[in-house]
């Protein structure tokens, strides 16, 4: 089977490829490289590893990848809501036209499993859990385009899409703007952590379940098909304090809560993904896994140029 993988080079795609080589497929990643450029080194001695460098928006391109693929991961975006505040045209068209594009373009006998996010429920109105049944109120561009992407795909047979959580772990493409990656490089530069708005909720999910998400629902596709799931592992539904919390368990830290200042990212939701956990799925590392993981690559790591930023 042929995978196209959209935004191969990125902190997801150049884990799950990773996986999905091992697992027998054929990888063909397009990126356009705009971050770190290493991130697929490892796998130029694979045989069945092709990487294209070029842009998603490219159709010309695009067709031709298509037209090979039995299966297409979508990945490529821009990611964050600063990033997409930032540069609001591309990323309407990344987030939102290239994946209308790829889902009105795909063969019906092509698999695709589209990434969304659970930023998508945006503030939960009265406190009760997030299931995928529950109203969409994204807050920013990021939310509205991936969201609207997703729509685009649920018009199609042979989908999945998901609803990630915020994703924490090392990566070959690192990120450290993402906030478990973020509060536990500032714990170890400043040993200080000014939280603002301690009981927003967020739900959490190790790099690597969000990997073997992706392999489960590929080795389960009729069981699955047609249908939009949660990931993130529902042990990680906490708040900022109680995050920061479970890092000084870890590391030597101050936890200072701010009163006066607010935080720009206003999400505030608790998201159950028991729909996946009911077809069998099972999330194999917790928080304390991957704070571990992050001290040992921030010791290797000493750039902070690793963020969507």
């Amino acid at each position: 089977m042929n995978v196209l993988v959209t935004g191969g080079a990125g902190y997801i795609g150049s884990e799950l490829i990773d996986y999905l080589l091992k697992d027998g497929y054929k990888v063909v990643a397009i990126d356009n490289l705009m971050y770190d450029p290493t991130s697929l080194l490892r796998y130029t001695n694979d045989p069945n590893f092709t990487f294209i460098k070029g842009d998603v928006r490219n159709v010309a391109l695009m067709t031709k990848l298509m037209n090979d693929a039995d299966i297409v991961i979508p990945l490529a975006a821009l990611v964050g809501f600063p990033l997409c505040e930032e540069d609001p045209r591309s990323a309407q068209e990344i987030n939102h036209d290239v994946n209308t594009w790829i889902a009105q373009s795909k063969r019906p006998d092509q698999k695709v499993i589209y990434p969304c996010t659970n930023s998508g429920y945006g503030v939960s109105v009265d406190g009760s859990v997030c299931t995928e049944e529950s109203p969409l109120n994204p807050i920013s561009l990021y939310g509205r385009t991936k969201v609207a992407a997703e729509k685009e795909y649920q018009k199609v047979d042979n989908h999945v899409t998901f609803r990630l959580a915020t994703v924490f772990g090392p990566g070959s493409r690192m990120r450290t703007d993402l906030l478990v990656n973020s509060f536990v490089l500032k714990t170890l530069r400043e040993r200080v952590l000014v939280l603002y708005e301690c009981e927003f909720m967020r739900n959490y999910v190790h790099l690597h379940d969000v990997c073997r998400g992706f392999m489960f629902i590929l080795d389960n596709w009729e069981e699955c098909k047609n249908q939009t799931y949660n990931l993130g592992n529902d042990e990680l539904n906490m708040n900022k304090l109680q995050l920061a919390e479970k890092i000084q368990e870890h590391l030597p830290l101050e936890i200072i809560r701010a009163e006066i200042n607010s935080d720009p990212d206003t999400r505030d939701y608790i998201v159950s993904s028991d729909k996946i956990y009911n077809k069998g799925y099972e999330c194999a590392y917790d928080l304390d896994d991957g704070i571990r993981q992050l001290i040992t690559a921030y010791a290797i790591i000493e750039s902070p140029w690793y963020a969507n930023y």
